[in-house]
């Protein structure tokens, strides 16, 4: 079956510069690549495809022949271009999949831990202790696998690299070297407790600063308390997730509390003074008279203080009114004999948002009738 022309499958033109070459390969690559379609043959194919259009363009002498004699340039060498270029990404993909592959040490996992703290823990810091699984430095070795007593030797077919490379024609094909493994050095006699790996699976406890004013979705690192790299790599690092759980009282919102405050009938309409949660204790928040439901009274420098520095929040507290319950029938006469004094029910001098809402609710039905 006749191939497909490098260009189109690139989706360039055939003036195409380096740049534009590069980048249409790192965009269709990213697409078709198999981590991103686990068991899609379609797509494996079509990466291959793109991998094979990009080693020959992005070749200056490959690309002069395959401009002159198309696919017959390299059908005479006897070698395919479709080899194995999974090598090649060091050069083009080093800031997406991680860099070159050298060699296949790599640095360790980076490891994450939830933790949930009440909002007192999240708005004052805490220290605490947690215990993590991970792949841990194996002591007996000190993390190079092999023996202790044994040496380890840089690998004389590699020299170090961890790779071998292999002309065919136009082809310079890298590979993983076949003696070490990708590793570029040789263990003699492998350690008995990691099995030559380096790192054993092991528990282990560290003890975590949380700053005060922490939120929910905040993270905090740990720099090299992740997992340990392969074969004495940096480790990875840890990071601590912030949950704070929700709290019987106070909401946050970024650095302010809010709560809400019942007051008695009698506080609403005559004013007085209450005392109100914070979280260092108590405060003392006047009432003025005929204070309305929904009032916020705002309490400053008694939120939370930023984590990242700045003016500590305000406290709002919120009022809510509470009408009696439970009269007798000397309280039940009493609210009679006050409702007489207003005038009735309506009572328009002593009611005035519930007088507009009425004029408003009459003057709605009168419109509808016009």
């Amino acid at each position: 079956m006749a191939k497909s022309d490098y260009y189109e499958i690139l989706g360039i033109s055939r003036n195409a510069g380096e740049r534009e070459i590069k980048k249409a390969y790192k965009r269709l690559a990213i697409k078709f690549h198999p981590d991103r379609n686990p068991g899609n043959a379609a797509a494996e194919s079509k990466f291959k495809e793109i991998k094979e259009a990009y080693e020959v363009l992005a070749d200056t002498q490959k690309r002069a022949a395959y401009d002159q004699y198309g696919h017959a340039a390299f059908e005479q060498s006897g070698v395919s271009s479709g080899a194995d270029f999974s090598d090649i990404f060091g050069d083009v993909f080093g800031d997406i999949f991680g860099g070159g592959r050298r060699q296949r040490t790599s640095r360790g996992a980076d490891l994450r831990y939830n933790m949930e703290l009440s909002l007192e823990e999240a708005v004052r810091g805490i220290t605490r202790e947690i215990r993590i699984p991970a792949l841990d430095e194996c002591d007996v070795c000190r993390g190079n696998g092999a023996k202790p007593g044994t040496s380890v030797v840089t690998c004389s077919t590699c020299h170090g690299q961890g790779q071998v490379q292999m002309r065919q024609g136009f082809f310079a094909v890298q590979q993983t070297c076949p003696t070490c493994q990708g590793q570029g050095k040789i263990t003699k006699e492998i350690c008995n407790k990691c099995r030559g790996h380096g790192r054993v699976e092991k528990f282990k406890t560290l003890s975590v600063k949380i700053p005060a004013g922490v939120n929910t979705g905040d993270r905090i690192r740990l720099s090299g308390e992740g997992e340990a790299g392969e074969h004495g790599a940096p480790a990875g690092d840890l990071y601590v997730q912030v949950q704070v759980c929700k709290h019987p009282i106070f909401e946050r919102e970024e650095n302010n509390l809010y709560c809400e405050v019942p007051i008695n009938f009698t506080m609403a309409v005559l004013g007085g003074e209450i005392e109100v949660p914070t979280l260092g204790g108590r405060v003392k928040l006047k009432v003025p008279a005929e204070t309305q439901t929904g009032k916020l009274f705002r309490v400053r420098g008694k939120g939370v203080k930023p984590v990242r520095g700045g003016n500590q929040g305000d406290l709002l507290c919120r009022v809510v009114v509470e009408t009696p319950v439970k009269l007798n029938e000397r309280q039940k006469q009493l609210i009679r004999e006050l409702e007489e004094s207003f005038g009735g029910p309506s009572g328009d001098q002593n009611s005035p948002r519930s007088k507009r809402f009425l004029d408003g609710v009459k003057k709605f039905f009168d419109d509808l009738t016009l």
